[in-house]
């Protein structure tokens, strides 16, 4: 993303990506996240600034998924949920059956994290299962569609899912375009993209579609299409 995490809130992001990861040269509790490069940012800072801004706007609820934990031991999966409780506290909703949002408004819970490590769910009960993700892993627009098409026909998982409209570069692009970059890729492509989501029916059907997520969030009309997505279901 071009934006930093506040951006992303106030742009109305509220779902978070976050693959987190332990650098081998690094210092024993510095955690980073990681996305084919390590980010200098550090997890607890961040999770950090989203709490603060969850202050400031006490009737948002985010959703943080958690996953990849590149060279997490066990003990660093401790001292990582460790930082959650303690920097989200009574924010976190617990898992159980999904909670509407006024449920969630009325127990003041504003955070779900979704949490990629069956071990770390056991111990914990504020940590839900990890989300599905649709992640087409394709560099052409018109793949990632069918492919988005293809996992709606198959039907809804059950709980929370998240189709990514995501463009990935592979060996073969970058060899290809040594000059490109994934941003150059991907912002040409983000009105077909876009199109594409303003197509989906949000609700509980078996080809709707539930969390959406993007790369670039900013650049265009994304997070307005998908908040629009939601007077689709007024007119049920």
């Amino acid at each position: 993303q071009a934006l930093d995490v506040t951006e992303q809130l106030d742009a109305g992001v509220r779902y978070l990506d976050l693959r987190i990861a332990h650098m081998l040269e690094g210092s024993e509790k510095n955690l980073h996240f990681v996305h084919m490069v390590y980010t200098t940012a550090l997890v607890e800072d961040t999770l950090t600034e989203i709490s603060e801004w969850l202050e400031r706007h006490p009737r948002e609820v985010v959703i943080l998924a958690c996953r990849n934990f590149e060279g997490l031991s066990e003990d660093l999966h401790e001292y990582l949920v460790a930082c959650i409780k303690n920097i989200f506290g009574d924010m976190l909703c617990p898992r159980g059956e999904l909670p509407t949002l006024r449920q969630l408004w009325s127990r003041g819970q504003q955070v779900i994290v979704s949490y990629e490590d069956e071990s770390s769910l056991g111990r914990h009960c504020e940590l839900w299962p990890g989300i599905p993700y649709w992640w087409g892993n394709t560099v052409k627009t018109e793949a990632l569609i069918r492919y988005l098409e293809t996992m709606k026909s198959c039907g809804r998982p059950g709980g929370l899912f998240v189709a990514g409209t995501n463009l990935t570069e592979n060996l073969q692009y970058v060899l290809a375009h040594p000059s490109e970059s994934l941003e150059k890729m991907t912002l040409p492509n983000l009105p077909r993209l876009s199109a594409w989501v303003r197509e989906q029916r949000p609700g509980p059907g078996s080809r709707c579609t539930n969390v959406i997520a993007g790369d670039f969030i900013g650049a265009d009309s994304f997070v307005g299409d998908v908040i629009a997505l939601n007077q689709k279901l007024l007119w049920c």
